[in-house]
């Protein structure tokens, strides 16, 4: 059991690696040669095209401006100067609220750590329940907590009240901050630049006809059911064979780059490599004829498959991007159903052009149920089988665990320096370390999912990893054992005795997380900031690669928030204030070190690094909100299950209302605020297309939504069709209904020209 001491050390650890990450990075950005890797977002923006400092050769590369480094910690406050409005138009509406994250965590728990120490602390501290055990092992910060306090003690009314103060200010918060959201994201929406994603609806499972086309099909649907709104529509297909071939083709030619780079330094030797397994085995060639022979090889199977994708039926997936002349007509579409069978024609707003994950749009919309189940159980799996390392990790971090394992070693680490490093830091690092490739690994079960847009993704990712975090790092961490022994322990017990289990471990476990938060939310934080791999990453790439100033704008790597990630590690930390914060008060001011340096860090970031992959318009914000109001159900639950283990039937009823009013208000907040974030109004659609109508009178969508929707490896071939389809017949009044030809002989009219049909039989018109 970590003491004060312990604590200390880890404190001391976290806050001089911290300040280390933090000098490393102050003195580095100020570097010339370091601007690209700090400061990328302003390249690719285009308002930065070299550095700031010139003169000398050497200036070019270092800063010999000795003043600057008087004020290398300038970056704080110049990350808090932009004002919001002004990082929206900069950075988009989703990065600006992922930090009001950082700021709900801080206005939750700055009142609650102050109410906690002036309340809570004093009455668990001034009790001698513990002293007063000889057999029992207890820590100073024990001391501190709801442990310290006798069985039936009518203390425990303070904690009851205190329950109910804490519930109600973090639901006046999320309301606050949810209307605040859905406000931002309305305007947002309204001012926003006209975007391909506000015409277009994605539209699924369109049925096989023996007579049509899938692309003949969509068309004649369309013009049938929104005459006056239908503008055009891209038919999906799948080209991930050729998306596979056309980066393959890239990587060789980013290698035959790197060797005619090399071999134009020392033209008196030409460079050689191997032919199998990176260069590393194999016939040793010359890498410059190896690598030209194998991007012509390459062109020349791009060419047959693009043709074999244009050509083949079976390519072409009953799915389409359906484009209309107004945003009105995208909304009813969109937000409406088409048929009388709802399982056909499914209609949804189109992710914008950068946010399609193209390789999920070639799975056929039948597999998805399938998919989504094949992900559960395996999702279920791993999270329990994953449980067994970390426990297992985990036992061996401790001073026990150790002197069990290897006994020789039981004097050093009784060492007491040694013995506050494992007990205080150890246990954490592990954890941590075991971590690190989860992330890739749910987003790969997201992926396999079927999820159309990156967006989703990501947000179905976050989900994912918030609820690993919640069995395995939380519950996992506070009752020890391995998987299946928690698993047969909770399946044997009573719906009533699990919180009381979870309940009684939590005190015992503060020390645990309080390692955790400084390890992984104090010095992992400041290890963001400085960017260390892509640092590395971008200097050899600009040592080897680069030869032009497109080269070296391909070689910068801005990243992106990754919400995947970043969001549940919030979620985790909201999780762990709530449950601690009647129970282990002490925990508090740490939480809150973590919410203000994050939100100064990732604020920083966003202004000066991250180039966000899409904007969603904040469409995660629901799910932000879902998840703290789980994080205070949690608390209630265990905190309930804590006190009946207390003695306390007297007072332990009065917490049985706070999960019901708390779910109460979840309700309210879900059908008040949720719709912005689903559904589209139409009269702001309506007065969107009004506004442009009148200010852009000569806007021709048809040319602007041509190609949005192409799939990225046809781009670039397609500009002399884009001209010629971008072509409006003029003659032809809006509204005029015509009956054409079709193939179909269910439907054998459609109300205007079919560009797919011309060729088709005339049909007899519908009596």
């Amino acid at each position: 059991m970590a003491t004060l001491a312990d604590i200390g050390v880890s404190a001391a650890f976290n806050i001089i690696s911290a300040l280390i990450f933090l000098i490393a990075f102050a003195l580095l950005r100020i570097q010339p040669f370091n601007d690209r890797v700090y400061f990328p977002k302003w390249y690719l923006k285009g308002l930065r095209t070299s550095p700031p400092q010139s003169g000398t050769y050497v200036e070019k590369f270092v800063n010999l401006n000795f003043k600057s480094y008087l004020k290398f910690l300038n970056w704080m406050p110049d990350a808090l100067k932009m004002p919001e409005s002004e990082l929206i138009e900069h950075a988009g509406l989703d990065s600006a609220v992922y930090l009001r994250i950082y700021l709900v965590g801080l206005k939750i728990f700055i009142p609650i750590t102050f109410l906690a120490w002036a309340v809570l602390v004093p009455v668990n501290f001034t009790n001698g329940t513990l002293a007063s055990l000889s057999k029992v092992t207890y820590s100073n910060i024990d001391l501190l907590s709801i442990s310290n306090i006798p069985d039936a003690s009518p203390r425990f009314f303070a904690h009851i009240v205190m329950a109910y103060v804490f519930t109600f200010w973090t639901c006046y918060v999320l309301q606050r901050e949810y209307e605040k959201v859905a406000r931002m994201r309305l305007q947002f929406m309204a001012s926003e630049r006209r975007r391909p994603d506000q015409f277009t609806v994605l539209v699924r499972n369109v049925p096989p006809d023996p007579d049509e086309t899938t692309n003949e099909l969509v068309e004649h649907f369309f013009l049938v059911n929104h005459p006056d709104n239908y503008l055009l529509h891209q038919v999906v297909c799948n080209a991930n064979k050729l998306a596979k071939l056309v980066e393959e083709e890239e990587k060789k030619q980013n290698w035959l780059d790197y060797y005619r780079i090399k071999y134009s330094r020392n033209p008196a030797k030409r460079p050689t490599t191997k032919t199998k397994c990176l260069g590393l085995c194999g016939d040793k060639v010359d890498a410059i004829d190896y690598y030209t022979s194998e991007i012509e090889r390459l062109s020349k199977e791009i060419a047959e498959e693009r043709a074999v994708v244009k050509s083949d039926s079976s390519s072409i997936m009953p799915a389409a991007f359906v484009s209309f002349k107004a945003r009105w007509g995208a909304a009813v579409c969109a937000q409406t159903q088409q048929t009388r069978n709802p399982t056909l024609w499914l209609t949804e707003w189109a992710p914008e052009p950068r946010d399609v994950y193209w390789q999920n749009l070639a799975i056929p919309y039948v597999q998805l149920t399938m998919r989504k189940l094949i992900t559960a159980v395996a999702f279920f799996f791993l999270t329990f089988f994953f449980m067994i390392p970390i426990a297992f990790v985990q036992s061996l971090a401790t001073i026990d665990g150790i002197e069990k394992a290897a006994p020789f070693l039981k004097h050093v680490i009784e060492m007491k320096f040694l013995k506050s490093f494992i007990t205080g830091i150890l246990s954490g690092l592990f954890l941590k370390l075991f971590l690190i490739f989860l992330p890739s690994i749910l987003m790969l079960m997201s992926k396999f999912e079927g999820l159309t847009s990156i967006s989703s993704l990501e947000r179905r990712s976050a989900s994912k990893y918030y609820l690993f975090n919640f069995v395995n790092v939380f519950l996992g961490s506070i009752i020890a054992g391995s998987a299946f022994e928690q698993l047969n322990s909770f399946l044997n017990k009573s719906a009533n005795e699990i919180p009381k289990t979870i309940g009684v471990a939590v005190p015992m476990k503060a020390t645990f997380f309080i390692t955790y938060i400084m390890l992984d939310g104090w010095a992992g934080v400041a290890g963001e900031i400085l960017r260390l791999k892509p640092l590395i990453i971008y200097h050899l790439k600009n040592t080897f690669l680069v030869k032009t100033e497109k080269d070296r704008e391909e070689a910068m790597d801005a990243g992106s928030i990754g919400f995947n990630t970043g969001e549940p590690q919030i979620q985790f930390y909201v999780l762990l204030g709530l449950v601690y914060a009647v129970v282990t008060p002490v925990l508090l001011p740490f939480i809150l070190v973590f919410f203000g340096f994050s939100f100064l860090v990732f604020r920083h970031q966003i202004i000066n690094v991250y180039n966000q992959e899409y904007e969603s318009a904040a469409a995660f914000w629901p799910d932000v909100h879902g998840r703290i109001i789980v994080a205070l159900v949690v608390s209630q639950v265990l905190l309930i299950g804590l006190l009946s283990t207390k003695h306390a039937a007297s007072s332990t009823p009065f917490l049985i209302a706070l999960p019901v009013l708390t779910i109460w208000f979840h309700r309210f907040c879900k059908g008040r605020f949720e719709p912005a974030f689903i559904r589209y109004p139409l009269q702001d659609a309506m007065m969107k297309d009004t506004l442009e109508r009148a200010r852009d009178p000569k806007f021709n969508p048809k040319a602007f939504l041509q190609n949005a929707y192409l799939h990225p490896v046809f781009k670039g071939n397609e500009d002399e069709d884009a001209e010629k389809d971008s072509e409006v017949d003029e003659n032809m009044e809006p509204n005029e209904s015509k009956l054409v030809p079709t193939k179909r002989q269910s439907r054998r009219n459609t109300p205007a020209p079919s560009k797919m049909s011309d060729d088709s039989s005339p049909a007899s018109p519908i009596p």
